[in-house]
């Protein structure tokens, strides 16, 4: 269900422990769209994990504008680690893929500065075959962080996990927070 990024394998992530805080940053899949605030990815992975997660998501937001929202987030939260989801409005609305790809790296560079550890869920791209823009995988061995790159594009190859196009309902949400939770699993956060 996971991948691992090619380019070696990432560094083990820290412990978190109990009363440690996750920021879910993001955009509508972030937020929970298509389904009620209970039922969201992050309101699921708090469930499942026993720990604070905050949901940092708005719908329609693209990286520009979630790169100059982040800095603050992560200031007034201090979070203990972050899962970063972000680029689906910029990839809908055709934006540069270069652009795209340089404000995630920015978003993980300006975490990693305060000491957060970062991992990402990607989003699939526009087309017959949904798979991950290839940015997300490039990301991810670059800067070895790990990242979840199959769950969004198989919630969204079926329709029995979407509540539309481009959101996953209940159950898919709650397919991300469980792939979400064997990502953090396998690399040592739980």
């Amino acid at each position: 269900m996971l991948l691992v990024a090619c380019g070696g394998d990432p560094a083990p992530l820290p412990r978190l422990a109990p009363d440690a805080v996750i920021l879910a940053f993001g955009d509508s899949i972030t937020h929970g769209t298509g389904a009620r605030d209970y039922q969201s990815y992050p309101a699921v992975l708090a469930e499942r994990t026993g720990r604070k997660v905050i949901n940092a998501g708005i719908p329609g937001e693209e990286t520009a504008r979630g790169l100059r929202r982040l800095p603050g987030l992560l200031d007034r939260y201090r979070p203990d680690l972050l899962i970063l989801c972000h680029g689906g409005n910029d990839i809908l609305r055709k934006r540069d893929p270069a652009v795209t790809e340089a404000n995630l790296r920015e978003m993980i560079r300006i975490a990693r500065e305060r000491n957060i550890p970062v991992v990402m869920i990607a989003v699939p791209k526009v087309g017959l075959f949904l798979s991950p823009a290839d940015f997300y995988d490039d990301i991810a061995a670059d800067m070895q962080l790990p990242v979840e790159d199959e769950i969004l594009a198989d919630i969204l190859g079926d329709n029995r996990y979407k509540s539309d196009h481009v959101h996953p309902n209940a159950s898919g949400y709650a397919r991300i927070a469980e792939a979400v939770q064997v990502l953090l699993t396998e690399h040592g956060a739980l």
